[in-house]
C-alpha cells in the first residue's frame, strides 16, 4: 500500500496558497484493508474513506470507463493492481495531476509543475471529455487563477466545446451545476467563468436564460455610455466582486441588466414599478438549478426593480415605501445590505446622485421611516385592523417627503 497526497493541496502549494484542504490517494490497497485500518468508508459511487484521527478523505486508486451519459455514467475499477498513472492520467488537468508520496518526494507524471510555471489550464488525456462536469470546473479555475495570468490551452477549449456540442451538459443535474457555478461566483473573477462558458457554448445548456441576454444584447448593439450592455454587465460583476465575496450580491448586479431586453419610452421608464418580463427569465433560471430561495429573492428584486431604482428620484414616497413594503424590509431590515453596492448607471447631473451611491441612499430612506410604528400613533385607540396598516403606510409617506424636501 502506498499513500500520496494529490490533487489541489500541491497545486496551491505550488502556487503559493496556503493549503485548506488536503486529500489523499491510495494505491494498491482494497476496501477490506482500509476498513481494517480503521478507516470509515463513505461514498455511493466508489469507495472514498475518512481517517479515524485526521478525518481527511482518502481514495483508492481507480479506473473509470464510460458506459453512458453524463456525469454518472461510468463503470469504476478498484482492484489493488490499479498504478498510480492509470489513476493519474483520467483526472482533469495536469496542475491538478502532480502529487507527492510520504517522503516529500513530488512526482509529476504529465509536466502539471511546467504548467503551472506556464500558467495553463490543459487537460491530461482524451478522457477530458468523458466528464461534462469538467466544462464548468475548467471554467471556474480559470475564473479563480486568471489574476494570475492562467488561460485555458487551445486543445483543452476544443475539447470543452465539443463536449457541449455533444449535448452531455444536459445529463448534469441542478444541484450540480449550481454547486460548481456557486464556486465560480465565489471566485476571484466570477465574469471570466461565464465567458469561458460562453466561449464553449456551455451557457445554451446550462444557462439558456443568460445565453439568451450574451445573444440578444449583441444582436441588439444595446449600449450604455457607448459600452456594450453586455459588456458592461460583466464589468459591474468584475467591479462587485472587488469589493464583497457576498454570491447574493455578485449574481443579482449581474443579472439585473437582463431588464435592458425591452425598449422604454422615457415616460414609461420613470413610471416604471416592478418589471415583470426580465423576471420571467431569473424564475425560470432560479427554479430550474433549484437555487436558493433567499438568493431567488434578491435576483428577483434587484432585476425587477432595476428601472425603477435608477430613476428613483423622480419616483413618489408613496412608490418608495411600496418598494420597501414589496421586499419586506420591515420584517428583514438585512435585504437592504444586499443592495447596498448598487450604483446609479444612467447619465445624470443630478447633485444626490453625485454624493451618494444608490444603495446609500436607499439606506438613507429606510433609516427615516424603520422605526415608523403603533407607538407612532398620537391615539393607538383610533386605528384596527386594515385601518392600522393604512396609518402606519401614511406615516412613513410623510416622514419620506419632508426628509426629500
Amino acid at each position: 500500500m502506498k499513500i500520496y497526497l494529490v490533487g489541489g493541496a500541491i497545486r496551491d502549494r505550488l502556487l503559493g496558497f496556503s493549503v485548506r484542504d488536503r486529500d489523499w490517494l491510495v494505491v494498491g490497497a482494497t476496501p477490506q484493508q482500509m476498513l481494517k485500518k480503521k478507516y470509515q468508508q463513505v461514498g455511493r459511487d466508489f469507495p472514498v474513506f475518512i481517517h479515524p484521527t485526521t478525518h481527511e478523505e482518502y481514495a483508492l486508486a481507480r479506473t473509470e470507463k464510460k458506459n453512458g451519459v453524463g456525469y454518472s455514467g461510468f463503470l469504476f475499477n478498484f482492484s489493488s493492481k490499479i498504478t498510480l498513472k492509470e489513476d493519474l492520467i483520467r483526472r482533469d488537468l495536469t496542475i491538478n495531476s502532480v502529487v507527492q508520496d510520504c517522503y516529500g518526494n513530488i512526482i509529476d507524471l504529465f509536466n502539471g509543475q511546467r504548467d503551472i510555471k506556464k500558467r495553463v489550464l490543459r487537460h491530461i488525456s482524451s478522457a477530458f471529455t468523458e466528464d461534462p462536469v469538467r466544462v464548468l470546473r475548467v471554467a471556474r479555475f480559470a475564473a479563480t487563477l486568471s489574476h494570475l495570468g492562467f488561460y485555458i490551452a487551445k486543445e483543452t477549449l476544443f475539447l470543452m466545446r465539443l463536449i457541449c456540442d455533444r449535448k452531455e451538459l444536459l445529463y448534469l443535474t441542478p444541484e450540480r451545476i449550481w454547486k460548481e457555478t456557486y464556486k465560480g461566483l465565489c471566485s476571484r473573477n466570477p465574469h471570466v467563468y461565464f465567458q469561458i462558458l460562453h466561449q464553449c457554448n456551455a451557457l445554451l445548456y446550462l444557462f439558456p436564460e443568460i445565453d439568451f441576454f450574451f445573444k440578444k444584447t449583441n444582436f441588439l448593439n444595446l449600449k450604455y455610455n457607448g459600452i456594450n450592455i453586455l459588456q458592461y454587465s460583466l464589468m459591474e460583476l468584475s467591479r462587485i466582486s472587488k469589493i464583497t465575496k457576498d454570491v447574493d450580491i455578485r449574481f443579482s448586479c449581474f443579472l439585473q441588466f437582463i431588464s435592458y431586453f425591452c425598449f422604454f419610452s422615457t415616460k414609461r421608464l420613470y413610471n416604471q414599478f416592478f418589471y415583470k418580463e426580465p423576471v420571467f427569465l431569473i424564475k425560470n433560471l432560479c427554479m430550474r438549478l433549484k437555487i436558493p430561495k433567499e438568493t431567488q429573492n434578491i435576483l428577483i428584486f434587484v432585476c425587477g426593480f432595476h428601472h425603477f431604482l435608477q430613476t428613483i428620484e423622480y419616483q413618489s414616497s408613496e412608490s418608495i415605501i411600496n418598494f420597501f413594503n414589496f421586499i419586506d424590509l420591515w420584517r428583514k431590515p438585512n435585504r437592504l445590505k444586499k443592495l447596498i453596492f448598487l450604483r446609479f448607471y444612467f447619465n445624470t447631473t443630478n447633485s444626490v446622485k453625485n454624493t451618494s451611491t444608490l444603495g446609500r441612499l436607499l439606506q438613507s430612506m429606510f433609516l427615516v421611516v424603520k422605526n415608523v410604528s403603533i407607538n407612532s400613533f398620537k391615539d393607538k385607540n383610533l386605528f384596527h385592523g386594515i385601518a392600522i396598516k393604512h396609518e402606519l403606510y401614511r406615516l412613513r409617506v410623510d416622514l419620506l417627503n419632508k426628509w426629500r424636501n
